[in-house]
């Protein structure tokens, strides 16, 4: 039995080493992704509401995932959204179908809160099946190259995306320019 909670302050160290350990093996990883959530809680970006853990029956963490503040700007507008990243679930409990509903319940809390839209950059075949598509179809982009087919978005309401146009600008603590 998982139980899907907020992320506390006594997790933080259980979530760095499942966010190491769930990427260890990942070849398009730059296996920073631990150093990335340490930052991104120390941001301006950060929403605690947002920051989910899955908790087996015996206490310990499975998965973790992470919706921080970004926005989409133009030459005329800035408009906000989420960024999903990372998601994380421990080797042994992948492919059950955790990740999916750290996706969902993720999802639910950020439309409560008012969100429209979140942009991610993933993997083609998994996000689909949550209603992601290509950005490129919103006519969203990314300040730097990646395959257009791993960059999506989804709309948390109707037409939550509707007329917004331009360009992905991430917090800084990505390291994104």
């Amino acid at each position: 039995m998982i139980t899907i909670r907020k992320e506390e302050e006594k997790d933080y160290q259980q979530v760095f080493e499942l966010t190491e350990e769930a990427f260890r093996e990942m070849e398009h990883s730059d296996h920073q992704e631990q150093f990335l959530v340490e930052k991104l809680r120390r941001s301006e970006a950060f929403i605690p509401e947002l920051s989910l853990v899955a908790e087996n029956e015996d206490g310990r963490i499975a998965g973790h995932i992470l919706f921080t503040k970004l926005k989409i700007v133009n030459d005329t507008e800035s408009f906000e959204s989420l960024a999903l990243a990372p998601v994380s679930v421990k080797p042994e409990f992948q492919n059950q179908g955790l990740g999916g509903k750290l996706i969902a319940e993720g999802h639910r809390i950020a439309k409560e809160l008012g969100y429209q839209s979140v942009i991610l950059i993933g993997h083609e075949k998994y996000y689909p099946r949550f209603g992601y598509k290509k950005t490129s179809n919103f006519g969203i982009s990314f300040p730097f190259d990646i395959p257009e087919e791993n960059g999506m978005a989804v709309e948390l309401v109707e037409d939550g995306l509707k007329n917004i146009k331009g360009v992905v600008k991430y917090p800084q603590e990505f390291g994104i320019d």
